[in-house]
């Protein structure tokens, strides 16, 4: 296997731009119209997703062992979508499909020999995490919807229980399918420690033009089922040594970091490690969770600072969370927890990173995900 010439046919390959994915999928779908059902009605936010992590993935095989973590995720992932074995190969044989018709005259044989054996190392590893994560749990939960309160004009709190326990630590995410759009999976971080029922909170933020969370927000009702996926995310979870954190949420980044919290203050005997949480919102009504977490400022070891970007009449901090954050240090005796949209994440790192805080002591959470 030839690795300089699997990444430089990708290359290649990907000039074509969005002509890729559309003769990946029609290929796809014309050879096996019975995986149609595994994809989201409207496929203008998928078209692209798989073509170009397959070709990213499987061009950079010879890194595979570096990358086997995200594979084996995204194996266990697919579960949900109901795929099995015989779907990879199905996949495998389009994405060579459409290697062979953008490559032309370059697709040798010895380029199509490299690619199935990369192709064929890359599926392996999915396949086996998938094996083994059936073997200890469900594909997915099924979750009953038990209450729903609209908090802001653009943030709704789920209340879900369920059928069965779900085994998630604070900080995870689980992937969440809402009823009124079907096989678009979307992300979500329970926003409370476990209990003793079973329920969880999902806090939903709408985003403009977002499909999933608009119907979320503007349609879920009590008695409505949803369906969710294995818990992942290591990166968001309290250390065992019991250092002092820093935390900083955007939005609804807020829920995994609140579940942490919960967990704390459930676990709190006078030893809890000194907490300091940095909320930020554009506007004032979408610090949602205000009012319970200045009633959590009671506790020695939290402390808590609320800002706002977009209104200037805020008689509070104002700015991005990420500045007003760095701007509070030193953190450099601290772990940071960040969690919020990709930017927002992307400029807070670089805020505290430049504030003195090494790189090693800043935990964000990356996640992987199948078709939505």
């Amino acid at each position: 296997m030839d690795p300089d010439a699997l990444k430089n046919s990708w290359a290649v390959v990907a000039k074509s731009g969005d002509e890729v994915p559309l003769f990946f999928y029609s290929h796809l779908f014309l050879s096996h119209p019975e995986l149609r059902e595994m994809f989201p009605v409207s496929m203008a936010a998928q078209r692209d997703k798989l073509v170009a992590a397959l070709g990213a993935v499987v061009s950079n095989a010879d890194q595979l062992d570096q990358v086997t973590p995200v594979l084996a995720q995204l194996g266990r992932d697919h579960r949900r979508f109901a795929v099995v074995a015989e779907h990879y190969s199905h996949v495998g044989a389009s994405l060579l499909a459409t290697l062979q018709h953008f490559l032309g005259p370059a697709w040798t044989p010895e380029l199509a020999s490299d690619w199935a054996t990369a192709y064929g190392l890359v599926a392996a590893v999915m396949v086996d995490a998938a094996d083994e994560s059936a073997d200890i749990s469900p594909a997915w939960w099924p979750a009953e919807v038990i209450g729903v309160e609209r908090r802001t004009m653009d943030v709704s709190v789920a209340h879900v229980r369920p059928a069965e326990p779900l085994p998630y630590r604070p900080g995870q995410s689980v992937a969440v399918e809402f009823p009124q759009r079907p096989r678009r999976w979307r992300y979500f971080s329970p926003a409370n420690a476990p209990r003793s029922d079973g329920s969880i909170e999902l806090h939903i933020q709408l985003v403009p033009g977002g499909q999933v969370s608009s119907a979320a927000v503007r349609s879920l009702r009590q008695g409505d089922t949803l369906r969710l996926g294995s818990p992942v995310g290591e990166q968001l979870a309290l250390p065992d040594d019991g250092r002092d954190l820093l935390m900083v949420a955007g939005g609804t980044g807020l829920a995994p970091l609140r579940a942490m919290l919960e967990q704390l203050d459930q676990g709190w005997r006078g030893t809890t490690p000194k907490v300091h949480l940095f909320h930020g919102a554009r506007m004032p009504w979408n610090l949602y969770e205000h009012t319970q977490l200045t009633r959590l400022t009671r506790r020695p070891w939290f402390d808590y600072t609320p800002a706002v970007s977009d209104d200037g009449s805020y008689p509070g901090q104002r700015g991005l969370i990420g500045s007003i954050a760095a701007a509070h240090g030193p953190w450099t005796d601290r772990l940071a927890l960040v969690c919020g949209s990709p930017a927002m994440v992307a400029h807070t790192v670089g805020e505290l990173t430049a504030a003195g805080l090494p790189t090693a002591n800043i935990r964000s959470e990356q996640f992987v995900g199948g078709p939505q």
